[in-house]
């Protein structure tokens, strides 16, 4: 059975964030994620955590600042000491919170010279903090044009060149489908390089449903090759609710059956 997360940054979003763990605990959840935690004190966010007995799973570097910022930076040229500098202070806030897993947002850029800027960065990351699990993940150019990152087949083949054993790949479903249109014949293609989950509702961004329309996701059965495949990780719930948090949680009682 897959453990499930809430993405606090998305969830409970009518509490301030200190309270979110809780309302997360007593909807079934048994870890979560924010994306940018960085505006709040770590030992505030880890009181939280402790008291709803909550494994906190991910958060994202860079950028520090998400609103009206860029969408991370790391392959972008000429700004690998930015990167640097905020992946430090990254690693610090995922010390002091436990966090399992820093996801690595590549940016805006394109060619040749953003490859081998990712990948020195990545490289310069994973030697800069061993015992850190590190993620990459591909974002559709739907939701995010011109991001770098945004095929699957491209991340594999970093992951794969770069070879250090602390970078693995976040797979989005909803980005999976949206990229490559069949969910699960993209799990099967790279589960066993995929450290962390990540699910929402295609093509809306809401709730995760046993959707039957063109473009759809049936999260029923993506729980089921997830369950068959021997995946132990964790599945985080990073979405819009169409209206509350607790009035669309249907999906993890289900998710949790399989």
């Amino acid at each position: 059975m897959a453990r499930f997360a809430a993405n606090l940054t998305y969830l409970f979003t009518e509490l301030p964030m200190p309270q979110r763990f809780a309302a997360a605990k007593n909807a079934g959840f048994d870890g979560v994620e924010i994306l940018f935690p960085y505006d709040l004190a770590i030992k505030e966010l880890t009181v939280a955590a402790q008291a709803s007995s909550l494994e906190f799973l991910l958060m994202n570097c860079p950028p520090p600042n998400w609103s009206g910022g860029s969408r991370g930076f790391a392959a972008e040229p000429n700004r690998q000491d930015r990167f640097r500098t905020d992946f430090d202070r990254a690693l610090k806030f995922a010390q002091g919170l436990r966090s399992r897993h820093i996801l690595i947002m590549a940016g805006k850029a394109e060619g040749e010279a953003a490859r081998r800027t990712f990948i020195e960065n990545l490289r310069w990351a994973s030697a800069r903090a061993p015992h850190a699990s590190l993620l990459i993940e591909p974002m559709n150019q739907t939701d995010m044009p011109g991001y770098y990152l945004s095929d699957f087949d491209l991340a594999a083949e970093i992951i794969t060149e770069i070879q250090a054993p602390n970078l693995g790949l976040l797979f989005d479903a909803y980005q999976a489908q949206m990229i490559h249109g069949d969910l699960l014949s993209a799990w099967r293609k790279y589960a066993e390089i995929s450290r962390h989950i990540q699910i929402a509702g295609c093509p809306d961004r809401h709730e995760p449903r046993q959707g039957q329309g063109p473009g759809e996701t049936d999260y029923i059965a993506f729980f089921r090759a997830v369950q068959e495949s021997g995946y132990s990780g964790w599945v985080g719930a990073e979405y819009l609710p169409q209206t509350t948090t607790e009035a669309g949680l249907r999906w993890l009682k289900e998710g949790r059956n399989q």
